[in-house]
């Protein structure tokens, strides 16, 4: 019997990178998912689910917006009954000097990144409490939650953010038999890491294409950048029967770049 047979799992910011691993991840070991983001990608991402001999549903959902967010937990209780793990996934970065920032950007970082997290996490606890099941909250920070970078404040209050998010609502609803986690992400090859590599490649000198997280990588122990599949690893081990005496706890998975 696979981990997540007859397991629902919610995912936002599924429609490619982290989120994508992660749902598939949990196609394999059994689980029903609802993969969720605000563009049409993530259709492709429950069909090859589907098409693999899993069961999945895609919602486009805006993470920032109450009724966007509620309509999504709407759609995963009718399409298979309950919710179990609901994983808030989605983010966004943008990369600039203070004095060129705008306060549209600090907005909408702050609103998707740290906004839409209460918003799910806030849905997603009460249709667990509803069904009186238990269930995983699992809440993706960064390895900025842990040390800001330059260019980016407002993401790096973002990330923090989520981490006391994490640990407030784990004391919270531990005695409902629900858990609340975070996990840190390093340098990972996603679309957002070959922004991440050209725009403060830009900023911090004249580096072409690559060879700033060339760089970084150098620096991390195990020399090299991380998958989708390495964070997936540690995401259903967080939502498994293994962790249920873990929470309010926020885990780096970065290769050992940084050490806590």
């Amino acid at each position: 019997m696979a981990r997540f047979d007859g397991k629902t799992v919610v995912i936002t910011g599924a429609s490619r990178g982290i989120g994508a691993a992660i749902a598939k991840r949990f196609a394999r070991e059994g689980a029903h998912l609802v993969v969720s983001a605000n563009e049409e990608a993530v259709h492709q991402v429950a069909r090859e689910i589907e098409t693999a001999g899993g069961r999945a549903i895609s919602v486009l959902c805006d993470v920032t917006d109450k009724a966007s967010v509620v309509a999504l937990y709407d759609r995963a209780e009718e399409a298979f009954g309950r919710v179990d793990v609901s994983i808030q996934n989605a983010g966004v970065i943008t990369i600039a000097r203070i004095e060129e920032m705008t306060e549209a950007e600090w907005d909408k970082v702050l609103a998707v990144n740290t906004k839409g997290v209460f918003l799910c996490a806030q849905e997603a606890i009460a249709r667990m409490r509803k069904h009186k099941s238990g269930g995983r909250i699992i809440n993706t920070a960064s390895g900025q939650a842990r040390d800001g970078f330059i260019y980016t404040p407002h993401y790096a209050a973002s990330k923090m953010g989520v981490v006391g998010i994490t640990q407030s609502l784990a004391k919270e609803v531990a005695r409902d038999g629900i858990t609340v986690n975070a996990f840190c992400p390093g340098i990972i090859e996603t679309d957002m890491w070959a922004y991440n590599d050209e725009a403060w490649g830009k900023l911090l000198g004249t580096y072409a294409p690559g060879e700033l997280m060339k760089e970084w990588v150098e620096n991390i122990p195990m020399k090299r950048a991380g998958s989708g599949e390495d964070v997936a690893g540690l995401v259903t081990f967080l939502a498994s029967d293994d962790a249920a005496y873990i929470t309010g706890q926020t885990i780096n998975v970065d290769g050992g770049l940084i050490m806590s």
